[in-house]
Parts: structure tokens; sequence; C-alpha cells
């Protein structure tokens, strides 16, 4: 997991980013693999009424997430492994955000049906990722980051792997310098 800096050069406005991806105040939301909670915090500060659970299988990092996010009353955190979101969490949410991880998940296809189980009829599921570059040609920081050249998925693989587990696609946004956001909505 990169460094605060390293998160804070390369999103320097979260609160922008979950503004463009679309959620709504009263949304309930999950930010799956939520890391240190860089976006929970984000999302969490655009809530009115509603609330974010922040996700990970990581117990340390979801500690860190807590401590982000520790004066915010709209946060619940939750441990657990994503490909077991529809036994986790029991409860209908409204969207699920997964970003800068997507591209590692070992089987997509089976965690976008774990993701449509928990989604409300018509519930958002956005995915931010890394634009399929050569890595060498996204810097952070004066050095080549982000996955593997290899591991980088268009919005067109992504489509693909995600539209069969009970989605169609709403829209594509870009996130500069170097990600975009894939939005679907359940079928």
């Amino acid at each position: 997991m990169p460094g605060q800096d390293w998160w804070h050069v390369l999103w320097p406005n979260p609160d922008a980013v979950i503004d463009v991806l679309g959620i709504d105040p009263e949304m309930t939301v999950v930010d799956l693999c939520c890391g240190d909670g860089y976006f929970t915090a984000a999302i969490a500060r655009r809530l009115a009424s509603g609330r974010v659970i922040g996700f990970d299988l990581d117990p340390v990092v979801l500690e860190q997430a807590k401590a982000v996010c520790n004066t915010m009353k709209n946060c619940t955190w939750l441990l657990g492994d994503a490909m077991e979101l529809g036994k986790l969490i029991t409860v209908a949410v409204d969207y699920v955000l997964i970003a800068n991880t997507f591209h590692g998940v070992p089987n997509k296809m089976e965690l976008a049906c774990e993701v449509a189980k928990i989604l409300k009829p018509d519930g958002y599921f956005a995915i931010v990722n890394w634009h399929a570059l050569p890595r060498e040609k996204t810097p952070v920081l004066g050095q080549p980051r982000g996955p593997r050249t290899e591991s980088r998925m268009s919005p067109v693989e992504v489509s693909a792997v995600v539209v069969p587990a009970g989605f169609r696609r709403d829209r594509y946004v870009e996130l500069p310098p170097y990600h975009y956001g894939a939005i679907f909505r359940k079928d």
C-alpha cells in the first residue's frame, strides 16, 4: 500500500472524485477494499443522511481507515473477504465503489456477482481503474506507479467481465491523470 503522500499527489481532491462518480448524499455506500480510508472519508463527507461501510480484508489498513474517519458518525467498518460480500452484508445498499484494486482481483466476475447480491435494484457498482497504459507512462513522485502493465484493463475489458454478472453499463468518467471510472447499474 503506497503512503499518504503518494495518494495525495495522485488524488489531490478525493471529494471531487466522489462527486464525479455520482454518489448521492442519501445513499448507503460500500467502499470495497477501502484500504486506509482515503476515499471512505471523502464519501462520508459527501453523505448527509446516508452512510458508508468501509470494507477490507486487511485488519491493519482497516484500523488506519477508522482513524482517518474517527470523527465521522456515518461510517461503519467490516473486516472480511470480498468474495463473501453477499454473506457479510445482509442489507441491500445503493452503491459499491472499488478503487485501484479491481485489476488485482483473481476472479473478477465472481466479485461482480458478489457485489450484485448486496445492491438494491438499479444500484450502482463503480470501478476506479488505471488506464491501460504502460506502467512507465504513469509516474507518481517521479517513479512509475500503479499495477503492472499487463494487469491494467480498458473500460471495454471491465465491461466484458461485469455486465455478465447482472449489470448494464451506465457511463464512464475520466479521472485524470491516469484513471477512469466505469459505472454500472444492477439489472
